[in-house]
């Protein structure tokens, strides 16, 4: 599944069919909004890039799973991840735009939903908000094992999205700390999720092999913007076989326990593959 690159609304549906004929079977969707405020209201409006994206990929290739991350960093002017008071993040007043949001994404044709904030409850805030909707078809893959990294630079930049003040390691996690991806996992089944994800994947592998194990749920892993830039980087270089580099990277979140992989290489390694 490719993150890729940044792109316009016409510029997305114009990527569009080197996707669908590499046999990419699904995309996911990061917005940014032309203006951002304190609540992300460009999150959850029924003409959010976002929304408008899905619809249009959805209109051309009914076939094509659309994926939509579900979290505010992109379209809050604080950069993080949910409402912000008095300097912190408030978590249940969060949740309540997360499940709006999981709404205006289905309506738009989102095939999945895909919360990466972080909050705690999010899974259970948005399947009730899908299910009162008349969504209880739609599933969620659910970011249950998100790490503080600093593997996202190259996506934070390019989403304009690091946050303003402090950091985001308050409700992501530490990268010392194993056992407690596998609790979050856990909770997040509890609350009716659908597939839970790794991220990032490369320096956690340990971690995916561990949550693999422990769920009957199907696993994703994101094999994310610094991990892909280090090779990208190395191969420009001269110092890697991008080819060789990048089916070794993803060969090894296969073996770890991945079933699905979300990674920018998606569409190299679909022709290097074919």
């Amino acid at each position: 599944m490719p993150g890729h690159f940044q792109y316009s609304c016409e510029e997305f549906v114009k990527a569009l069919p080197a996707v669908v004929s590499a046999g990419i079977p699904a995309i996911i969707l990061f917005g940014i909004p032309e203006k951002k405020d304190a609540r992300g209201t460009g999150a959850w409006t029924k003409d959010g890039i976002v929304q408008r994206a899905a619809a249009a990929a959805k209109a051309k290739y009914p076939d094509l799973v659309v994926i939509a991350d579900l979290c505010f960093c992109e379209y809050t002017d604080h950069g993080h991840c949910g409402i912000v008071r008095k300097g912190r993040v408030d978590n249940d007043e969060t949740l309540e735009f997360y499940a709006r949001t999981a709404v205006a994404q289905a309506k738009a044709g989102v095939d999945v939903v895909a919360p990466s904030g972080m909050m705690d409850g999010q899974v259970a805030a948005i399947r009730r908000g899908l299910d009162a909707e008349g969504f209880s078809g739609t599933p969620i893959l659910a970011y249950a094992a998100k790490y503080a990294s600093a593997f996202y630079g190259p996506f934070r930049d390019a989403a304009e999205s690091p946050p303003r003040f402090g950091d985001r390691a308050s409700y992501q996690m530490d990268p010392a700390n194993a056992r407690e991806a596998l609790r979050e996992a856990a909770l997040d089944v509890e609350e009716g999720a659908d597939m839970i994800m790794v991220k990032p994947a490369l320096p956690y592998l340990d971690v995916l092999s561990a949550v693999r194990r422990r769920c009957q749920l199907p696993v994703a892993a994101y094999n994310v913007s610094g991990e892909f830039s280090m090779i990208k980087a190395a191969a420009k270089a001269g110092w890697l076989d991008e080819k060789k580099a990048v089916l070794e990277a993803l060969t090894s979140i296969k073996r770890a326990g991945a079933d699905f992989i979300l990674t920018y290489h998606a569409l190299e390694a679909a022709r290097w593959l074919a």
